[in-house]
């Protein structure tokens, strides 16, 4: 059997009066799930608005960059697309809502764009890379590409893009510098 290479993780939550608590990752238990992968930095933005994109997003190699996603504040969706020259699911995407709420998690490989929409106001994310940013090696594909042809769920105003955002290529326009490794993508 092949195993999904992106990856949704459902943490636990131990709770009680005060709270809850979890760990939100644990590299032995990662590990025997399949996720090997030496993090290296950490990330957080906050996006304002409902509805706003970041992303399709990658790093080019030899600073290509897996990453683990989630959001601990407010609720957005969040893509892996998949971006492997030669892979039967080439240019298409699967989607998770994360959620402060739900804590659940998602693993997107190297090889893989991501993306997410914010569905709540006031919408943070938390996501580790495995590699350090390098401008020199940033890429992505148009949000609103028909190669990749993802269904936002957007606010009657449409999107809030970054202006380096709205100039990306189409997926048509990408060549790609990801290899597929025999992992085709699977609905998570």
């Amino acid at each position: 059997m092949i195993s999904n290479p992106v990856k949704l993780f459902q943490t636990k939550r131990f709770e009680d009066n005060r709270g809850w608590f979890t760990e939100s990752f644990h590299q032995d238990r990662w590990a025997r799930q399949g996720i090997i992968c030496p993090f290296v930095q950490d990330n957080h933005s906050y996006s304002k608005s409902v509805g706003t994109i970041r992303g399709v997003h990658f790093q080019r190699p030899p600073h290509a960059q897996a990453k683990l996603v989630r959001c601990t504040r407010g609720r957005m969706l969040d893509y892996a697309i998949d971006l492997r020259k030669g892979s039967p699911t080439y240019g298409r995407h699967v989607a998770a809502e994360l959620s402060a709420d739900n804590g659940d998690q998602l693993f997107i490989p190297i090889g893989f764009g991501h993306a997410f929409v914010t569905l709540e106001p006031d919408c943070e994310v938390i996501y580790k890379v495995s590699d350090f940013y390098a401008p020199d090696c940033e890429g992505g594909i148009r949000w609103d590409c028909p190669g990749i042809a993802i269904d936002w769920p957007l606010p009657p105003v449409g999107p809030l893009l970054s202006p380096k955002d709205e100039l990306l290529p189409t997926l048509a326009e990408l060549a790609s510098p990801f290899h597929y490794d025999g992992n085709p993508l699977q609905a998570i």
